[in-house]
């Protein structure tokens, strides 16, 4: 699957300078469609391609960073509204043993667990959030670089709130538990069709110097907000949730990160190490290692190697 969402899907935007092009025969997909229970899913159409030219890109950055009180996006149909019907309805085919009930006294939540397995749909939204397109996508909005997705959903995953459910004003956490990256921001798209904004479970966006909500975004089907994590990225939704026939509140989250020595590697570090190499190279690597680096730089630019 995730071989099939290595490209962006008939994006018209030109690939970054420094991406090797790939053979046409290798970018071709086996077939311009899948199938997810029956349902029909041309590959072009899994997400707005308009979205993802350089002008859009521009004016979701610029979008962003107006976001009040700290920058966010909350983007309507990034994603087939098809994948995303398909998504939820496998909210309830997931086995009890994959959920999780987080309950305390500043949440009340239930979470898919990290690393479980998720229903073909699912999959196939994380596949498109974890290429390596859609990160480079993020990137360009956010202005972050060297994003890195997590496979396993640490925090992330398919989340669900019933009736009665509140999520204390928060900012999430710094690193990731087990790998210790940095987390950089959440996605998270909403599945609730038809939401009244008096069902509460909006998700607010507070001022922690004012002490107050600001801006007030609400779950319904198709929203995704893009939310940089931060000093001042605090949110949540303090109003009970109650709809009138019980239905509970649905998304899907994953998030994203950066290494702290991401873009700070030297040529060694980032090369590999021949065992056995000619004289004039071992010559070479021991002149280095006698140069300060500043004069070898310059010797490098003089000489064009």
């Amino acid at each position: 699957m995730s071989a099939l969402l290595s490209f962006p899907p008939g994006a018209s935007a030109e690939p970054p300078s420094n991406v090797m092009e790939l053979p046409e025969a290798m970018l071709r997909p086996t077939s311009d469609f899948l199938s997810v229970r029956g349902v029909r899913l041309d590959i072009a159409e899994l997400v707005d391609r308009s979205l993802f030219t350089p002008e859009k890109i521009e004016s979701l950055r610029a979008r962003l960073l107006d976001g009040k009180p700290f920058p966010h996006l909350v983007v309507d149909g990034i994603f087939n509204p098809r994948l995303l019907e398909l998504v939820l309805e496998e909210f309830d085919d997931l086995p009890g043993a994959s959920w999780a009930d987080v309950k305390s006294r500043y949440e009340s939540t239930r979470r898919s667990v990290l690393g479980t397995k998720l229903g073909p749909a699912s999959q196939l939204y994380f596949d498109i959030l974890n290429s390596g397109w859609f990160t480079e996508w993020l990137s360009g909005i956010t202005g972050t670089a060297y994003l890195l997705p997590d496979p396993k959903l640490f925090g992330g995953g398919l989340h669900e709130s019933r009736t009665g459910a509140t999520f204390a004003v928060h900012r999430d956490f710094d690193r990731h538990r087990h790998n210790g990256l940095k987390n950089e921001m959440v996605v998270i798209t909403y599945l609730n069709k038809g939401w009244q904004p008096e069902w509460g479970s909006a998700l607010e966006l507070w001022d922690k110097v004012q002490d107050r909500c600001i801006t007030t975004v609400q779950p319904e089907f198709g929203h995704t907000i893009i939310l940089p994590h931060g000093k001042t990225s605090y949110h949540g939704h303090t109003v009970p949730l109650a709809t009138p026939d019980g239905r509970p509140r649905r998304s899907v989250a994953a998030y994203f990160y950066t290494s702290p020595v991401a873009g700070k590697q030297t040529g060694d570090e980032s090369a590999s190490l021949f065992m056995h190499t000619h004289r004039v190279d071992r010559v070479k690597a021991v002149v280095r290692g006698l140069t300060p680096p500043l004069a070898w730089t310059l010797a490098k630019k003089l000489t064009g190697r």
